[in-house]
């Protein structure tokens, strides 16, 4: 209890630093990004909140040159369930050593990594220290990298929110001589509309890996409102998020949430106040809850997966909000597709908004080869259901260009932003992603 209760404390730092600095702003520009959380170990046993790439390498290796399949795989093989599920415990194989004597820049080029469900950093076996004394007994330093050029013609565009590069620097870990780990995340870039110290942090928890099939996370991390706006910012398939997801989710939150995985069932509980980027001490109670139902979770994908899914969030921030979902998910071998359908009476998301919303969205894609993927999607939104001809909607199409996984990846879309209360206007944005 005393080894806890020092852990709690020492991330407890990092989370009221910011307060003592915050002030109330308002938000108004800046999608939140975000990484995973990594559970029980760095490669054998890691429970991926909200994964979002649904082909697995299994379907990849199919697809593998003979120069590809001599590289030294890393991290290439996948659990059965590895689908866009709410938690998911791939077991993998260790990576294959690179000769130490080889230039670090040599045994980056070298590194194989193929996959792309998951956020595997490129410098992984590089910045990971196993400290022989003190509290920590395994330590990964990590950075992220995420920006875009976008060309938009035609002005009148209604989206203010349109924006998700980013910066982050942080490090996880494993306490020595316990089940509980941490991470913290950082942002150096500042966001218009919040203060330095509001954006700072991205992520402060632990987590306690005691309960089998279960994690308990104490600190502040991503919020699950909604599939996609749950889902880490380092595996979206497109450069920006779907409208619900950058309305009603993208969030962290400070608080406790519970998370469990079984073969047939997903779920994750959390309690949290309702304050966004600290901006007050506790602005009121919240409840996320998301259940994730996997009828061809036994099947050893043998007939595709299936995911099948539905959430709650609610709470009061000033006035009361509440936001629900539900999702489908499904792919087969290298072909996947999502539905998602958001409705909202009041939402407190990038900005706490007292009205009654709705959206969609849907999904195709297809992993041509391992590393090449084309995707589409079609996205409404209406921001209030008591105005009338005021839908918004996007048609994306998309090509993702695996370097080297999520690790280093190039990315193609263009966005076409129908209007019936403005002015119809084009995206086109070339994107690049670097996880180090």
């Amino acid at each position: 209890m005393k080894k806890i209760f020092c852990q709690i404390f020492l991330i407890g730092l990092l989370i009221i630093t910011p307060y003592a600095s915050a002030r109330s702003e308002e938000f108004t520009d800046g999608a939140y990004s975000s990484d995973q959380i990594y559970l029980d170990g760095f490669r054998t046993k890691e429970i991926i909140i909200n994964k979002e790439e649904p082909i697995t390498s299994s379907d990849e290796d199919e697809d593998l040159s003979q120069w590809e399949k001599s590289l030294p795989e890393y991290q290439s093989e996948e659990d059965e369930d590895s689908d866009n599920n709410v938690i998911n415990i791939p077991q993998t194989k260790p990576a294959q050593k690179i000769s130490e004597e080889r230039p670090l820049f040599k045994k980056m080029i070298e590194k194989g990594i193929i996959r792309t469900d998951i956020p595997i950093y490129w410098l992984e076996d590089e910045l990971t220290f196993k400290p022989k004394k003190g509290p920590l007994s395994k330590i990964e330093f990590i950075g992220a990298y995420n920006g875009f050029l976008s060309s938009n013609w035609v002005s009148g565009d209604y989206d203010t929110n349109y924006t998700n590069n980013f910066i982050q620097v942080g490090a996880m870990g494993k306490f020595r001589g316990s089940k509980n780990e941490f991470k913290v995340l950082f942002n150096p870039k500042g966001v218009h509309g919040r203060n330095y110290m509001q954006n700072f942090i991205a992520d402060a928890f632990i987590t306690n890996n005691s309960i089998p099939h279960h994690q308990i996370i104490i600190g502040y991390s991503r919020n699950q409102v909604g599939k996609e706006g749950g889902s880490s910012s380092y595996i979206l398939p497109f450069i920006m998020r779907s409208q619900i997801a950058r309305n009603f989710g993208s969030t962290r939150a400070l608080g406790v949430r519970a998370v469990g995985n079984y073969d047939l069932i997903d779920y994750s509980f959390a309690f949290n106040s309702s304050d966004r980027w600290f901006r007050k001490w506790f602005a009121g109670p919240e409840f996320t809850g998301w259940i994730d139902f996997k009828p061809l979770g036994k099947t050893n994908g043998k007939y595709g997966k299936l995911v099948i899914g539905g959430g709650l969030n609610t709470g009061k921030n000033d006035s009361h909000y509440t936001v629900g979902s539900v999702y489908v998910g499904y792919k087969y071998k290298k072909l996947w597709s999502r539905f998602e359908y958001g409705i909202a009476d009041g939402y407190n998301g990038s900005r706490v908004v007292n009205k009654k919303a709705e959206g969609l969205y849907a999904i195709i894609g297809y992993k041509i080869t391992p590393k090449f993927q084309v995707i589409a999607r079609y996205d409404q939104f209406n921001p209030d259901r008591d105005t009338i001809h005021n839908t918004r909607r996007e048609y994306t199409a998309g090509i993702n260009y695996f370097i080297k996984g999520q690790a280093l990846k190039l990315i193609l879309n263009y966005v076409f932003c129908q209007n019936q209360n403005a002015t119809n206007s084009h995206r086109l944005m070339i994107g690049t992603q670097i996880l180090l």
